[in-house]
Order: structure tokens, then sequence, then C-alpha cells
């Protein structure tokens, strides 16, 4: 069934084509649902071998759950390499915002508590957008 799809494929698309593919003989989600379920599983999941902190657990616990994330955007007809282009611009313009913010009060993010970027200077950034 797997057969064919090229290895050397970017991850996110290989991992979308190896989705739709086991689909196709009936090895899938039946809705959207089953598929956020199974996220939510592969996040519980990594948060309990967070605390292990073993590298190759940690490793293949983030692989499950990049691959279901993809297999939640399937299910919803959205392109995750498009969704994560966009997610990627979206941050680079906030960051970017906060750092005029941060350089028009005088300040500098490596100076500050993360709690006080986060709380202040990030959350105007989104408040503007």
């Amino acid at each position: 069934v797997l057969d064919g799809i090229p290895s050397a494929l970017p991850a996110l698309m290989r991992a979308e084509k190896l989705g739709k593919r086991a689909a196709r003989v009936g090895f899938e989600w039946p809705d959207v649902d089953g598929a956020l379920a199974k996220l939510d599983e592969e996040v519980a999941e990594l948060k309990a071998e967070v605390a292990n902190g073993d590298v190759k657990r940690l490793r293949d616990e983030v692989g499950d759950v990049l691959f279901s994330v993809v297999n939640v955007a399937r299910h919803l007809k959205i392109d995750p390499e498009a969704a994560l282009r966009d997610a990627n611009a979206k941050f680079e313009r906030r960051f970017r915002r906060m750092e005029e913010l941060l350089n028009a009060d005088g300040k500098r993010i490596e100076d500050l508590p993360i709690d006080e970027v986060l709380e202040v200077y990030w959350t105007q950034v989104k408040g503007e957008e």
C-alpha cells in the first residue's frame, strides 16, 4: 500500500501521502474527532517523556505528534505545508513587531524575563492584529 512514496520527499509531504495511502484501504479515523483524540494522546505521551529526558524517546514522541497533526490537517482538507508556512510568516511578522516595540522602549529581549516579554510585548502585538 505504501510502496512508491519517495523517502526523499519533505517530511510533512511524505506524512500526508502515507496517511492518504493508508486511508485508501480503510486505515483511517472516521472523522476529525478521532484524529484529534489521537493527537491529544500523542501530546500526553510526549509530556510524560519530558520528565525522563531520554532524547531518543522524546524524538519519537515529537515525531508522533507531528504525524498526528498532519493527519488532523488532512481530515480538515488543509495543506499542512501551507499551514506551517503561514504560521512561520505570522510568527516572523509578530516577532519583528515585538522587536520594534522593545526597541522603542529602549529594551532588548535578551535582557528581560520571558514572562514580561510574553505578557507585555507579545500580547500587545497579537492585539494589534
